[in-house]
């Protein structure tokens, strides 16, 4: 069950990108935040590991909600990090659904007015 978000949000990115013909730069973004994001927790889970700096929960919060998120959801189950922390959990899901919100509002407007 930890990765049905992705699968919904693909299912309504599939949906929204036939229903307002998205440009591919949407789904591009979606890939290159979400590698960043997912980089940010493997270089905080190392730091963790080691006693280091560690990159401020703010910081992966902001990249998910960018639209990282799917990458962050990846991380934390791959890397197992961030994933028994009930504090960043809630606020992580709240940015997934802030994203997801932002995605429809801003793809019906991409959609309405192509940038070709």
């Amino acid at each position: 069950m930890p990765y049905l978000p992705l699968l919904l949000f693909a299912v309504l990115y599939a949906a929204a990108t036939a229903a307002w013909d998205l440009p591919l730069a949407v789904g591009g973004a979606y890939l290159a935040i979400s590698l960043g994001c997912f980089v940010a927790y493997a270089i905080d889970k190392s730091a963790a590991r080691r006693g280091e700096w560690r990159t401020p929960e703010s910081t992966l919060l902001l990249l998910g909600l960018c639209g990282g998120w799917p990458g962050g959801l990846l991380a934390q189950q791959w890397l197992r990090h961030k994933t028994s922390k009930t504090s960043f959990q809630w606020k992580f899901y709240l940015t997934v659904v802030l994203n997801v919100v932002l995605f429809l509002v801003m793809g019906r407007q991409i959609g309405s007015y192509p940038l070709t």
